[in-house]
């Protein structure tokens, strides 16, 4: 038989039988509960955070994996900051005021957790990315505007904090 795939976002450690994995999970006749506790296993360490997965099965079998992804940028970021509610979209905007800074060694630092999913080569360009995210959340980084951080990091000011 083919494999099917259940793609997914669930809170890290707090996946249940409830939608959108039970009605997904249901018909494929695997144990719901032991997918459910896999999943809560492997996402514990994502706690608070949306986080991508994917459980690969063989209809008729009973074995199955968990493919899980990292959380967003958006996500890592606001988990860096402490920020537990909603950003509202007025932050990125020009002239609102901003909602956090992040320093070089927290963009290290989420750029390290990114790494396996980024399509950059090098810790400058994913620092780049995040810093690009940081724009559009409202979120300074060396209390710098994203922009001018991207154009110091273009002309090497970071280059000894993105070495790797």
């Amino acid at each position: 038989m083919a494999k099917q795939t259940i793609a997914a976002m669930v809170e890290g450690g707090k996946a249940s039988a409830a939608p959108p994995l039970g009605p997904a999970i249901g018909p494929s006749g695997l144990n719901i509960g032991e997918v459910i506790a896999k999943i809560n296993e492997k996402t514990k360490d994502f706690a608070g955070m949306q986080v991508p997965l994917k459980v690969t099965f063989e209809k008729g079998s009973k074995t199955f994996e968990i493919e899980v992804g990292t959380p967003p940028t958006s996500a890592l970021i606001k988990k860096e900051l402490g920020i537990k509610e909603p950003v509202k979209e007025e932050a990125g905007v020009k002239g609102k005021k901003t909602i956090g800074n992040l320093s070089i060694a927290q963009v290290v630092k989420i750029s390290n957790m990114k790494k396996d999913s980024s399509l950059a080569t090098t810790l400058k360009q994913q620092a780049k990315e995040i810093a690009g995210t940081c724009l559009s959340l409202g979120v300074t980084v060396e209390g710098k505007n994203p922009r001018d951080f991207i154009k110091e990091v273009n002309g090497g000011k970071f280059d000894s904090q993105l070495k790797g």
